[in-house]
């Protein structure tokens, strides 16, 4: 579970766009919704684009999934989209709010270019949601290789 900048902020941060949740309820949303399905996450915010790739990597190296809501580089950084296309792991993008329905340079998101599928407008939920999706693709992922070996 990878966040973005301003982040941290939630819960005070316009609350009329991103709701009242902290970044504090949404991880224990996440590892409820985690317990249920019987997976482990690891819950991560940043507000450097560079931290952001590195934690990238490192998902690509010792997770099965990646659940990222890349915040506001979500419409500005190629480098977080080629280092979502550089790990082998599936991605799903988050967001609380529904960027398209927003200012018009918010509808280009580069991390949906390499993500499996994007979430958004459903608040704190859609983390919840986007933790089965992952869940979801990472055993559907595993099950496939057992299958070709």
């Amino acid at each position: 579970m990878l966040n973005g900048p301003n982040l941290n902020l939630l819960g005070t941060r316009e609350p009329d766009v991103y709701g009242r949740a902290t970044l504090s309820d949404i991880e224990a949303l996440c590892r409820d919704a985690a317990a249920g399905l019987d997976v482990d996450i690891v819950f991560e915010q940043t507000n450097h684009e560079g931290v952001l790739v590195d934690l990238i990597q490192r998902a690509g190296r010792e997770a099965s999934a990646i659940v990222i809501n890349p915040a506001a580089y979500t419409h500005t950084s190629i480098a977080l989209l080629d280092a979502l296309k550089g790990v082998d792991v599936p991605a799903v993008e988050v967001h609380l709010s529904q960027p398209a329905a927003r200012e018009p340079f918010r509808a280009a998101s580069y991390a949906a270019l390499a993500a499996a599928g994007s979430i958004a407008g459903f608040g704190a939920m859609g983390y919840a949601l986007a933790v089965e999706a992952a869940a979801r693709l990472a055993r559907a992922r595993l099950a496939e290789r057992k299958k070709g070996s």
